[in-house]
């Protein structure tokens, strides 16, 4: 008599070589539950049944002849047909009954668990294909999952229903676009233990940058709830990043954070004696604070890290990964509950650059988070449900409250997509990466700016935030190769202030950053004045008061908000380009830009030149701003010691005199900012011409000087800069202003100190450029859009003196994994 088949398989026996049998989620399930349990990474008990059970299921009731009857000769672009024949096939699997010994085997083992985790127990079916979670196609949110199921009869009918969904719409037309026969991709089913997310939190774990492939950084975005709405991107989640190389070396501080609205969450309900999920408001005080505290965020980064590394060690190359992670609100733990390679953020070339750039602009309609990084225009298609999906064009950019995995064949045809809710992990961001055309989520209104037929342009090529504009704006397209780039002698750097820029700004050839300014993070990121944050009682517009106290409502101090935003901005300017230095200037906001600032006008005067005035060096000991200078101050300690990115190199702004250096010095030692301390090096602004007289003063005190040409053009020459009226003389390339820059080089080198540029001038003008080479400065910091072009300069300036090349590679290209 032949043994009865084993349909079970728990996770304790199984790895990621079998997927054949257990399909992709359910092999990765084993091997993280055999394999990095013992690490601490929590992982939920259970067993797979087999795709043998499957194939054994449907050997009854000629289930398979039918099901060849139903979709030979099937068009997936023929959206109707489509529908009927796959609801037709899961029809028929889900009317064909297990056989009486997988149920038995089903049952019994259901209860084994019971025993593990008590008569509470309540299971997670998931469904497991055997071409799921591949390295190359990921299948991801193509076939069911059911929560919380309780009881023998109702999880026998939910293996059911998961065998049933491999023929759901979009994962036919899944199977098809990937070259997957139908009938040679088998259905496991998981069943594990369900973590009460829906007393907590959940979302999904990326171990690299989902928009660049950056991959030093581990991405995670939660939200109240079942994981479902992260997935689907029916709500903005909060997001978080954390830099692995600082994790590693003991770092406990986030490298970035950002709330999200939250706007509700997917709980259980009971309904006719059933539990089902529903979607409520999530409650205001939920809202407006973080789904995870700081630890949990470093606890869910460190079971990335681990599970990428041990994934990576299989398979013998670097695999980032994608993975799901939920918090049980009964036992407080955090546990993975997938685990997946990702499948398009990892095969981007660090070799190719493509760079998009709007000639002009328009008004905005809509802005939100962007996924990727090109600019598309075309005719906008507004969706308000699935029913008007067959009347969706090629071509059309689909603009939609969110998108569904239903909605995969349309979005094949869009050119782009907008949606007003969802997160950069959502469907509609996911599809849009594999598909590579560009998407703005979480845009809140763009159903009611933008109508059916108004000709738009989406741009994500300006950073985190996307833009949708009126009309067809021109753009410029951009293709370096750069694996065949030299790179000059001469060492180039960027100038970059926007954080949101730096992951794919750190892609280019660079030697690091010359220029960090964190006037754009204060402005954009802060938004109010550092002086109201210490001293908000001085301000006696309720109104303004209460835009404050709402920005800074969930910090122990005013103060404290500063110095986490301008920290994590400055952060990942950082992290971007480590181990490479990163120059930040301390504020250089002129007295009518701090005044633009929230609350700003309680602590500014008004200058007839601001130009020359109450700026850079001379307000940082000042009474007037003392105080918040020290924020700036505790601000940079903590991006050095905190967050331990030691590569930031501080510059101090338009300093004047020695009397004033010598005094900025000592204010920022006894802020916890000494010069030489841990390795910090402090440069300062040569942009005046006593910092040129005086070179060799000033180069006691500092270790390096950077040129700024614009300033030091201005006041050379005696030229308002902001003035139109006079602007015919402002021009870097005077005979005068390029005497001061040899001059300071002369100097520089004169005293053994580094010396470099960044201002405009070598970004606008080629010229300029080669007279620094032939003068022999060390570095160039230049605006990203002119870098490429530059370099080629470059490299025929030096041929022509006879100076040597570097290769081209990882330590030129910092986007080197």
């Amino acid at each position: 008599m032949n043994a009865p088949t084993e349909y079970i398989r728990w996770f304790c026996e199984l790895g990621v070589d079998d997927v054949p049998i257990v399909g992709g989620k359910n092999a990765s399930l084993g091997e993280m539950y055999r394999e990095l349990t013992t690490q601490g990474v929590l992982v939920p008990n259970g067993f797979a049944v087999t795709a043998q059970a499957y194939r054994a299921t449907l050997g009854h009731d000629n289930a398979w002849a039918r099901l060849h009857e139903t979709l030979d000769g099937l068009d997936p672009a023929d959206v109707d047909d489509l529908a009927r024949r796959a609801r037709t096939a899961r029809d028929i699997v889900y009317g064909t009954p297990l056989p009486r010994d997988l149920a038995d085997q089903i049952v019994q083992a259901y209860r084994r668990l019971g025993q593990q985790y008590g008569p509470q127990l309540s299971v997670a079916v998931r469904s497991s294909a055997t071409a799921e979670d591949l390295p190359t196609a990921s299948f991801a949110g193509q076939h069911e999952t059911y929560l919380n199921i309780a009881g023998e009869a109702r999880l026998l009918d939910s293996v059911r229903r998961c065998f049933a969904s491999l023929f759901k719409d979009r994962a036919i037309v899944y199977r098809i676009e990937n070259g997957f026969d139908h009938f040679k991709v088998l259905l496991s089913v998981g069943i594990m233990k369900m973590v009460r997310s829906d007393l907590a939190s959940s979302g999904v774990i990326f171990s690299l940058d989902t928009e660049t492939g950056f991959r030093d950084v581990v991405f995670i975005t939660g939200a109240y709830g079942l994981g479902e709405n992260v997935v689907q991107g029916t709500l903005d989640p909060d997001e978080f990043y954390v830099f692995k190389p600082t994790l590693r070396s003991g770092s406990r501080a986030l490298l970035r954070r950002t709330l999200g609205r939250k706007e509700i969450k997917m709980v259980y309900v009971q309904e006719e004696g059933d539990d089902s999920t529903r979607n409520v408001p999530t409650p205001l005080p939920e809202r407006e604070r973080f789904c995870l505290d700081d630890e949990q965020v470093l606890q869910l980064a460190e079971a990335a890290v681990r599970i990428e590394e041990h994934y990576s060690a299989k398979a013998g190359h670097p695999v980032p990964m994608d993975v799901e992670w939920a918090q049980d609100g009964i036992d407080g733990k955090l546990y993975m509950v997938q685990a997946r390679p990702e499948t398009v953020a990892s095969r981007k070339s660090a070799a190719l650059i493509d760079e998009y750039e709007l000639e002009r602009k328009s008004d905005t309609l809509a802005s939100g988070r962007a996924v990727g990084t090109k600019v598309v225009a075309g005719k906008a298609h507004v969706i308000a449900g699935i029913g008007q999906l067959n009347q969706f064009q090629r071509g059309e950019i689909l603009v939609a409250d969110t998108t569904m995995p239903d909605w995969g064949t349309v979005m094949k045809l869009a050119a782009a997509v907008v949606t007003n809710r969802g997160g950069r992990t959502c469907h509609a961001a996911i599809v849009a990466r594999e598909m590579g055309i560009p998407a703005i989520v979480g845009c809140a209104d763009a159903t009611a700016t933008i109508h059916s037929g108004d000709e738009i342009t989406v741009s994500c090529a300006e950073g985190d935030v996307g833009h949708v504009y009126a009309g067809r704006i021109p753009f410029k397209k951009t293709s370096t190769d750069l694996s065949t780039l030299p790179m000059p002698h001469t060492h180039l750097m960027v100038n970059i202030g926007n954080p949101d820029t730096a992951f794919q700004t750190r892609f280019l050839p660079n030697d690091g950053v010359g220029l960090a300014r964190m006037e754009f993070i204060v402005a954009e990121h802060i938004k109010i004045h550092p002086m109201a944050l210490v001293h908000p009682e001085r301000i006696d517009d309720p109104a303004v008061r209460a835009s404050i106290d709402k920005l800074t409502a969930s910090f122990a101090s005013p103060g404290d908000y500063f110095v986490r935003q301008l920290s994590e901005g400055v952060g990942m300017i950082a992290a971007a380009f480590f181990p490479k230095p990163v120059i930040v200037r301390l504020s250089d906001f002129k007295s009518n830009e701090y005044a633009s600032l929230l609350g700003g006008r309680w602590f500014e005067l008004a200058e007839a030149n601001p130009m020359i005035g109450f700026r850079g060096a001379s307000r940082y000991t000042h009474p007037a701003y003392a105080e918040g200078f020290a924020l700036e101050c505790r601000a940079m300690k903590r991006v050095r010691q905190e967050m331990g990115l030691n590569n930031v190199r501080l510059m101090i702004p338009f300093c004047r005199r020695i009397r004033e250096a010598e005094d900025v010095l000592r204010a920022m030692a006894g802020h916890g900012l000494e010069r030489g301390a841990d390795a910090l090096e402090i440069y300062v602004m040569c942009e005046i011409p006593n910092n040129v007289i005086q070179i060799d003063a000033f180069a006691r005190l500092f270790d390096g000087f950077s040129i700024g040409s614009n300033d030091l053009t201005q006041l050379v020459l005696g030229v308002d800069r902001d003035s139109e009226t006079v602007s015919f003389d402002f021009d870097e390339r005077d005979p005068g202003v390029l005497e001061m820059i040899r001059l300071t080089i002369e100097g520089a080198k004169r005293n053994a100190r580094h010396v470099g540029i960044c201002g405009q001038a070598p970004s606008d003008y080629p010229e300029v450029a080669s007279y620094l080479v032939e003068q022999g400065i060390d570095s160039i910091s230049l605006n990203p859009d002119s870098l490429i072009k530059t370099i080629r300069n470059l490299l025929e300036v030096e041929r022509k003196l006879g100076m040597p090349q570097r290769a081209s590679g990882p330590q030129q290209r910092a986007g080197a994994a």
